[in-house]
Parts: C-alpha cells; sequence; structure tokens
C-alpha cells in the first residue's frame, strides 16, 4: 500500500516538474551587428564599401542591396511557452555611402527608435470569390475553344 502512494507522488512531482520546465523562456538570437571596437576604425568621408567589407565584412543582404547601404540587424526573440514569441531586442546598423561609395554615415537604431510597421501582402484576388460550386462549372461552358485541344 505504501509503495503505490509514493509512486504516485512521484509521478505527480514529475508531471509538475516537466510542466514547469516546460513553460520557461527560451531565447532565440538571429542576425549581427559589427561591435564599436570594430566601427571606430571607421572614418566617415575617409573609407570606401570595400575597406567595410574587409574590416567587418558585408551585411547578409548584400546581394539583394547590391549599390545600396548596409544594413546590419540583430534581434533576441523570447519564446514562452504557448504564447506568441515576443521581440525583445533589436539592433539596427545602418552604414549608408555616397556617389563615389564612400562612408556617408553610420546610424545605430534600437528597439525603442522604431516604429511599428504594418507589412501587406501582394496577393491577387480571387475572380471566383461569392460565386457558388455550379455557378463556376456552368460559367466554363461557354468559354471552351475547340482549338485549344490540338
Amino acid at each position: 500500500m505504501f509503495g503505490h502512494q509514493f509512486s504516485f507522488r512521484a509521478i505527480l512531482a514529475a508531471g509538475a516538474l516537466c510542466f514547469m520546465a516546460a513553460c520557461s523562456a527560451t531565447f532565440n538570437n538571429h542576425g549581427y551587428v559589427p561591435p564599436d571596437e570594430d566601427l571606430q576604425q571607421l572614418v566617415v568621408g575617409v573609407d570606401s564599401r570595400a575597406t567595410v567589407d574587409d574590416l567587418i565584412g558585408p551585411p547578409s543582404a548584400s546581394g539583394l542591396l547590391s549599390g545600396g547601404d548596409y544594413y546590419y540587424v540583430r534581434s533576441r526573440i523570447r519564446n514562452y511557452g504557448i504564447r506568441r514569441p515576443e521581440v525583445v531586442q533589436r539592433e539596427v546598423l545602418a552604414i549608408s555611402f555616397d556617389g563615389s561609395d564612400t562612408i556617408a554615415n553610420i546610424e545605430r537604431f534600437d528597439l525603442s527608435d522604431g516604429k511599428i510597421v504594418a507589412l501587406s501582402r501582394r496577393a491577387t484576388n480571387s475572380s471566383v470569390e461569392g460565386q457558388g460550386f455550379l455557378r463556376q462549372i456552368l460559367g466554363n461552358i461557354g468559354n471552351i475553344n475547340p482549338a485549344d485541344f490540338f
């Protein structure tokens, strides 16, 4: 009798421990921003895009932004149980270049400097919206061209 009561308590304690461990926060780090020590080596108005590439490396999106400014982004995201992931830290380093590819400005932004930007998707609206199944089938009867079969 004593053995069954002890095993029930052990199972209950193990379940409670697993439940509490599952609800602990986990953090994910994404991106890279060069440290201040590396940025001190860059001189605005003197160094070029090639110097930035050599000292701190090009950003990961440089292929998409060829010829444009450099943006280094680092984010720290907290996942807590079943809640929606929350960005707790974000840092953006923007290096802008002038027409001759020399550094025009170096700026650093964080989450407190940002504004919420609503992202929109470009989607094509369906032309069959609001039409029933039979209306869609019967609407295609007159659109058949016999020349398309050959």
